[in-house]
């Protein structure tokens, strides 16, 4: 048993990629790279320009999830070095897939060093999920009642009223957590972890930062897709939502073949070379950019460790 869920999601991973790729092809089959390449040199300068400060965003809210945590923890840690540890985590988790199991290896190296315990290492993974799953769902929530018409896109047998009773429901239940936190629940203790409810003005920040990341990184795209055919910057908003939600249940590293499998399915108005552009743009600068800068900071940390091992042994 131990073995077979050792090799269970590197196969649902793959599965995902090959069933996605395979679709891909069929629907891409009439696609020529000359096309391809056309979309890339089409793109203006202000929409690379944008994509850029939207990345730039995005990474920003991601070090704010971790600086929330730490807080609802207790811990005081540079501004400097939270962003860093946050930005290296996000980089290699967004790349690599399976985003909590590798997310938290790294933020169990960096921040044991601070002096937090390997529990407090769980809690802060768990609060930094939890904080990215509420923006998720206030925004899935945001987008159905503001643009229900969506659904055509992925299920068009469903009426848009149930569009909207889902988003209504969805703020419904962000609403109850709200006022959980206002009410005040009990920790939850358990043998390795214990779940205290965030204080209020924590909450009221999560509401705010968590949702400005997935805007951020979908934004990215919305700056470069071509304005014809383009529905808006919502709609967009919500097949990034969907694809990437997707994306990372798959466990396909970078959401390979999955983030375009949805995206071509939901924009079937635009043209796929523009569509798979802005998608190249946004793996560039959110997903490939940052992994190498990632890389070049945990070889900077590890060698003024093992540097620092080495004076510690001098003296």
């Amino acid at each position: 048993m131990k073995r077979l869920k050792k090799f269970f999601w590197p196969l649902v991973s793959t599965l995902a990629i090959a069933l996605s790729i395979y679709i891909l092809y069929k629907d891409l089959r009439g696609l020529s790279l000359d096309e391809f390449v056309a979309s890339i040199h089409a793109i203006p300068t202000s929409g690379w320009l944008l994509a850029c400060v939207a990345t730039l965003v995005a990474y920003a809210a991601l070090a704010a999830y971790d600086h929330l945590a730490l807080e609802h923890l207790g811990h005081r840690i540079s501004l400097w070095y939270i962003t860093l540890t946050s930005f290296t985590t996000y980089a290699l988790s967004h790349n690599i897939g399976a985003s909590v199991f590798s997310g938290a290896l790294v933020r169990y190296r960096a921040y044991t060093s601070k002096g937090l315990t390997g529990s407090e290492v769980g809690v802060l993974v768990a609060f930094c999920s939890f904080t990215f799953a509420l923006g998720t769902v206030m925004l899935f929530g945001l987008v159905l009642v503001l643009e229900p018409e969506i659904i055509e896109r992925f299920a068009d047998f469903l009426p848009l009223e149930a569009a909207y009773s889902t988003g209504f429901v969805i703020l419904a239940l962000v609403a109850l957590y709200v006022v959980g936190s206002l009410v005040g629940f009990r920790p939850i203790n358990t043998r390795w972890l214990k779940l205290e409810y965030p204080k209020p003005s924590l909450v009221f920040r999560q509401l705010f930062i968590a949702p400005i990341e997935l805007i951020g990184a979908a934004a990215i795209i919305y700056f470069v897709l071509p304005a014809e055919g383009n529905p808006g910057f919502f709609i967009i908003l919500g097949i990034f939502l969907a694809s990437f939600s997707v994306a990372l249940l798959s466990h396909a590293p970078g959401g390979i073949g999955v983030l375009e499998l949805v995206f071509i399915a939901g924009l079937p108005d635009m043209d796929p070379a523009a569509v798979l552009a802005a998608l190249a743009v946004f793996r560039l600068f959110y997903l490939i950019i940052p992994f190498v800068m990632a890389l070049v900071v945990i070889l900077i940390y590890e060698r003024s460790r093992y540097l620092a091992r080495v004076r510690e042994g001098e003296d």
